[in-house]
């Protein structure tokens, strides 16, 4: 074909007769406003819950509230875009967030940040599985590893840039520009997405043919999602709040989140018209990058977490520094997303590119285990560098692998599946470590306070306030070491399940797509 012939568009592709790195641009705007989010409102929660009058156990639902209708939106995604059309279901997300981002920042109490928060995951939740489907849908195979190339740029840069600039805003304006920053940039998303994206015929047809056959809306299933997403994910949220199983609520959390999960399995096996379509979890492909997404989320975000709190807590930090610390690995992270776009399918196997990610991550994991309190802000970005660099040749290789061998009208439920697991890893990885956290102080402060004596470099007289603080800085770094290490152990182990991958065609990354 001549070079100054425009190829026909995909069936599927949400471009129309667009360029499709346009549409690409286009609806990463409202990804890069919806993962900022995510972080940007951590660094100013205190300041948040201060002028609400809420107290730290109670500014925490303002975190949790947003991540419990975030993870009940997101498996039912799919299946809303196909009865609602998948643009207009985007633009219906886009709006309900930037609208309740406004709420956010005009809220007075508590009770209303949180009817705003909800209303927030509800409309980022359907983003991120919606975008990715337009991406898989509009691309041919050849192109796809790039297109989730630039689509990986935004998912990365935010959360570099979400810590340090919503310090600076929160230190230099007010907690509310934390919020107010989402208005001109979900505008915008909605303006050029109203115009340029397209809804493709097919899926006309396909939603009308949907429709034709009557709603027959699974509610069972629904409500099995509701449950079961949302107790998982107060649970995770609240557990080393709340003590754990010795908790009723905690307890209480687990049982309703384990029954309703796993009835929800059975019940969507059978089900002709599943909300969450649990089959497609039996393509080996499929199934094995949903698997290792979950692994992505679990060591990264956890480890998004720690760093930032270690230099807070033992280093003295504040938040815009220790978010600084993320933002070194951020611009790193950049300027490798686009090699991985090239790599992946036309040079080097995207297995074989997992595999390396995965084991280079372990490495680092490793490596930070090491780490001291002689480090300093060069010592943790460092640290942080080599954690992230691993991330483009896992997430681009792993989004596009995903699709291979799937129905092609089956991108919306792929999406959402894949985007859930990413963020239940981050979510389980979290409370993970921060259970891991406090437990492991406490024996590492216990060890190292039998050695307090005053034949060790004590004397009788001295002090037990000075004593306490250097023990328990050295039993806090410990417990960090301990967690690095455990993560790269995770992430060695696990690198043999990538073999599960099936080759695929030099140039075709989702050929089966």
């Amino acid at each position: 074909m001549s070079g100054n012939v425009r190829a026909a568009p995909l069936p599927r592709s949400a471009a129309g007769n667009r360029n499709p790195w346009l549409i690409a641009v286009v609806v990463s705007i409202a990804t890069f406003m919806e993962v900022l989010d995510t972080t940007i409102a951590n660094v100013a929660l205190r300041h948040i819950g201060g002028s609400l009058s809420a107290d730290q156990d109670e500014s925490t639902w303002i975190l949790t509230s947003y991540l419990v209708s975030n993870a009940i939106v997101l498996p039912v995604s799919g299946w809303l875009a196909n009865m609602i059309g998948r643009k207009r279901f985007y633009m219906i997300c886009v709006g309900l967030f930037t609208a309740s981002s406004l709420l956010c920042a005009m809220s007075t109490s508590l009770g209303m940040m949180l009817v705003a928060r909800v209303l927030q995951g509800i409309g980022g939740g359907g983003m991120a599985p919606t975008e990715q489907s337009m991406f898989a849908d509009t691309f041919p195979p050849e192109k796809r590893s790039q297109a989730f190339a630039l689509y990986g740029l935004t998912v990365v840069s935010a959360p570099a840039i979400g810590p340090v600039l919503g310090g600076w805003l929160t230190d230099n304006l007010s907690w509310h520009w934390v919020f107010l920053i989402n208005l001109p940039v979900g505008l915008l998303s909605l303006t050029l997405v109203g115009w340029l994206v397209v809804e493709p015929d097919i899926l006309k047809r396909e939603r009308r043919d949907l429709l034709a056959k009557g709603l027959n809306i699974d509610v069972v299933g629904l409500t099995l999602v509701a449950l079961g997403f949302g107790a998982l994910q107060i649970f995770l949220d609240r557990f080393e709040l709340d003590d754990g199983f010795s908790s009723a609520f905690i307890s209480t959390l687990a049982a309703l989140s384990a029954g309703s999960l796993i009835v929800l399995v059975f019940w969507e096996l059978f089900h002709p018209r599943p909300v969450v379509d649990v089959r497609l979890l039996g393509h080996r492909s499929f199934g094995t990058c949903c698997g290792l997404m979950f692994l992505v989320g679990f060591l990264l975000i956890s480890t998004t977490q720690l760093l930032p709190q270690l230099a807070q807590t033992l280093l003295g930090y504040n938040a815009t520094v220790s978010g600084e610390t993320l933002a070194v690995g951020g611009v790193a992270t950049l300027f490798l997303m686009p090699l991985s776009g090239i790599l992946t399918g036309r040079v080097i196997q995207p297995k074989w590119l997992i595999m390396m990610a995965v084991v280079g991550m372990g490495c680092s994991m490793l490596a930070a285990s090491s780490l001291s309190l002689n480090i300093n802000f060069w010592s943790i970005s460092t640290a942080r560098v080599s954690q992230v660099i691993w991330l483009p040749f896992l997430f681009i290789p792993i989004s596009s692998v995903s699709y291979v061998g799937l129905p092609p009208n089956r991108s919306n439920e792929a999406s959402a599946l894949i985007n859930l697991m990413r963020n239940l890893g981050g979510s389980v990885g979290v409370s993970f470590v921060t259970t891991l956290l406090a437990e492991r102080t406490q024996f590492h402060h216990a060890r190292l306070a039998e050695h307090v004596t005053a034949y060790n470099g004590f004397g009788w007289n001295t002090p037990l306030g000075p004593i306490n603080t250097v023990v328990q800085a050295q039993a806090s770094i410990l417990s960090y070491l301990d967690i690095f290490w455990l993560l790269g152990v995770v992430a060695l182990v696990v690198a043999p399940v990538i073999l599960l991958l099936p080759r695929v065609p030099k140039g075709a990354v989702a050929a089966g797509h």
